[in-house]
C-alpha cells in the first residue's frame, strides 16, 4: 500500500464549509450540530462504527435527508436548500454505499449516463475531467467488460462501476460512502489506490468509513462520528 503524497490547497476558502448541521429521519435526530470542512485537493474522513451517522452526514450535505438545518457551502454556493441535482450540478459527485446502478445497462452504458460538461474552479482553473480512457485506466477490471450487462457483476465491481460513473460527471468532490464495506480484499485495495489517485488529480473526497485502518490509510485527517455528534481527530 502506498501513501497519500500530496498536499490540499490550504491557502484559499475550503472547497466544502458545512456549519451547524441537523439532520432528522422523522422525529429521529441523526445529525447534531456538525461542523466540517474539505480543502481543495484534500481528503478528510468520517469514522464510526455501524450506525453512527456517517451516511446521514453525507446525505445531508448531498441534500438528501427529509429534513436537515444548518449551513452547506461548497465552491462558495450555499447549498443548505439546494436539491441533490441541483449540488451535483455544482460538481458534488455522491457515491452511495447501495450502488445504485443501472442493471439492465451495460458497464458502457451506465458510464455514458454520467457524462456532464467540463468543469472549472471558482478562480477559474480547470478541473480534472475524465474520459472513458482515464477512468478505465484507473479500473481496468471494468475495461474488460464494458459489454457486460451490470446486474452480472460482483458487489466490488459494481461498487467500481457506480466511482467511475461518478467521476465521468467531472466532479470537484465526492461524497464516498463506505467504499470498503462488504467487498473482496482486493476491491477494497483497489479502492485504496483509486481515492489516492483522485487526490493526486486534485478531487477532493470527503468519505465515511469504519475500517479504521483503510481511513487512516487514504485520508489527511479525520473526524470521529459517534451518534450523530462530530469531533475532529
Amino acid at each position: 500500500m502506498t501513501s497519500p503524497h500530496t498536499h490540499a490547497v490550504t491557502n484559499m476558502p475550503p472547497l466544502l464549509d458545512v456549519q451547524g448541521l441537523n439532520a432528522w429521519y422523522g422525529a429521529a435526530q441523526v445529525v447534531f450540530d456538525a461542523h466540517l470542512q474539505v480543502q481543495r485537493g484534500e481528503v478528510v474522513a468520517l469514522v464510526g462504527r455501524n450506525g453512527a451517522g456517517k451516511s446521514s452526514t453525507l446525505k445531508a450535505i448531498m441534500g438528501l435527508m427529509p429534513r436537515r438545518t444548518g449551513r452547506v457551502v461548497f465552491e462558495g454556493h450555499d447549498l443548505s436548500q439546494a436539491e441533490p441535482y441541483q449540488a451535483a450540478r455544482r460538481g458534488l459527485g455522491y457515491v452511495p454505499e447501495d450502488r445504485r446502478i443501472f442493471t439492465d445497462l451495460t458497464v458502457l452504458e451506465n458510464l455514458q449516463l454520467g457524462v456532464q460538461p467540463a468543469r472549472c474552479f471558482a478562480d477559474g482553473s480547470p478541473t480534472p475531467q475524465w474520459t472513458l480512457a482515464q477512468v478505465f485506466a484507473l479500473f481496468p477490471n471494468l475495461a474488460e467488460m464494458q459489454q457486460r450487462p451490470a446486474s452480472h457483476m460482483s458487489g466490488g465491481e459494481q461498487q467500481m462501476l457506480t466511482v467511475a460513473r461518478t467521476l465521468m460527471g467531472n466532479p470537484l468532490m465526492v461524497l464516498l460512502d463506505e467504499p470498503s464495506e462488504g467487498v473482496a480484499p482486493v476491491i477494497v485495495e483497489q479502492m485504496g489506490e483509486m481515492i489516492l489517485a483522485l487526490k493526486a488529480q486534485g478531487v477532493s473526497v470527503l468519505l465515511s468509513e469504519q475500517n479504521t485502518h483503510f481511513a487512516q490509510w487514504v485520508s489527511d485527517r479525520s473526524y470521529a462520528l459517534d451518534r450523530g455528534v462530530l469531533t475532529s481527530v
